[in-house]
């Protein structure tokens, strides 16, 4: 067993349903084969457990894990092109991109640049959009595994309007992501997601071979992009005779528990209304919405219809792996809307970032938030001294303006320490031991 001490702030109730953010100053963590067995007061839990070895994580603040709800493995190349809007983008940016990932070798040399930015930014659990190609998605999943990481993640399909290259028929659609489902899903921290483009790219045959694959491996996951710009949603519109958007996923049986949706910036209300009565989720990417001019995430009006949202970085779209960068840019937008957004607070970020995501992956019961119970999936943020976010940290007028602060001015320079079920995966640089006292 292992005795961690520190400040930690975590959300184990909806802030949006009115939870509030539980801060301890000087708190201990019993952590026993990584689950977290005792929490409490230092003091008094040092008197229960007093030959453990101490952890002492008083220089910062300790967070639970980060939880990505949307993120690219192809795109970690190509952060940064700007000034383009979303199928502008792809064409000249993602897609030629994610056509050098049937080379299996290139495949790996990203996997490894993924994986090493999210651990860099604190992520420990993930959906990810993975790779057209078969090889690139057992790359991952072995990869991820060997590190630790919880993955969810699948084989991405397209049968029209993406280069030749990667396209799918219908027939090997269904058999290349069973296949690749019924290997990986529920092996140590791996899951698998079904994982149709977007109905832009999907002809009804492929979405139809997603559903089957669906009811032929229990409990696999669904991901998929919708409603994320104008001129998308009018060729999807187009494509499927007038459809909504989330209406080409719903009829194939790809809306359900298992769902989480990537952007969803234009809904209609009949669309946030089907995605309420399923129960499934929405991977809210506020810095990819901005670089792509998609819009501003209507946040209210998915509160107000009961939706999940959770928070993604996209990547290639996006501008990094971090969501603490994700967090601020989801505050600002909805500072943006005005009478139209929801007031957003740091216990609101923190909630978005890892047990919005935890709930949305289905992984509450497991991560989230750092309970008796739970495993131990940690983010250590620890700046350094004279930086403006030590400053910050030294001068905050409470828990909450701490955790401000973090988001404001912390970036993946900033996390010393990341744990996933009680393994440290991101060793921060030794220091002198303090006194137990």
């Amino acid at each position: 067993m292992t005795l961690y001490r520190g400040t930690v702030l975590d959300t184990p109730d909806d802030p949006f349903t009115g939870g509030r953010l539980r801060a301890e100053s000087d708190a201990g963590l019993v952590v026993r084969d990584g689950t977290i067995t005792a929490r409490g007061p230092y003091a008094v839990v040092r008197a229960d457990h007093p030959d453990e070895e101490v952890v002492d994580l008083r220089a910062g603040v300790l967070l639970p894990g980060f939880v990505d709800t949307h993120v690219h493995l192809p795109q970690v190349r190509v952060i940064g092109a700007l000034g383009m809007s979303l199928l502008e983008w792809l064409k000249h940016c993602a897609l030629p991109e994610e056509v050098r990932l049937a080379d299996p070798a290139y495949a790996g040399g990203v996997v490894t640049d993924f994986l090493a930015g999210l651990i860099d930014a604190g992520t420990t659990s993930a959906l990810v959009f993975g790779s057209h190609f078969a090889g690139a998605v057992d790359a991952l999943f072995e990869q991820a595994a060997g590190l630790g990481l919880r993955i969810t993640s699948g084989l991405v399909l397209s049968d029209r309007l993406l280069p030749p290259e990667l396209l799918t028929t219908p027939e090997r659609a269904y058999d290349e992501s069973a296949r690749l489902a019924r290997r990986w899903h529920d092996r140590g921290r791996s899951r698998y997601a079904v994982t149709p483009r977007f109905s832009y790219s999907c002809s009804d045959e492929v979405l139809d071979a997603c559903g089957a694959v669906v009811k032929d491996v229990p409990d696999v996951w669904v991901t998929a992009h919708v409603n994320e710009n104008h001129a998308e949603i009018a060729q999807v519109s187009g494509l499927f005779d007038g459809r909504s958007y989330v209406e080409t996923y719903e009829r194939h049986g790809l809306v359900g528990r298992r769902t989480v949706l990537a952007h969803n910036v234009h809904p209609t209300d009949g669309e946030l209304h089907v995605l309420a009565a399923h129960d499934a989720s929405v991977a809210h990417c506020p810095s990819s919405n901005a670089a792509l001019a998609s819009g501003l995430f209507p946040l209210r009006r998915h509160v107000e219809h009961g939706v999940r949202v959770a928070l993604g970085t996209d990547v290639g779209a996006g501008t990094g792996f971090s969501l603490l960068k994700e967090g601020l840019q989801a505050y600002f937008a909805q500072q943006l809307l005005l009478d139209d957004g929801f007031a957003l607070t740091s216990t609101h970020l923190l909630h978005l970032a890892a047990s919005a995501g935890a709930d949305a992956l289905g992984l509450a019961d497991q991560v989230g938030d750092l309970s008796v119970g739970k495993q131990l999936d940690a983010v250590w943020v620890r700046p350094a001294g004279g930086t403006p976010l030590d400053v910050g940290l030294r001068h905050a007028a409470s828990a909450e303006d701490a955790l401000a602060k973090v988001f404001a001015l912390g970036t993946p320079a900033d996390i010393a320490g990341v744990w996933v079920g009680g393994d440290r995966i991101k060793p921060a640089p030794p220091s002198s031991p303090r006194p137990d006292n």
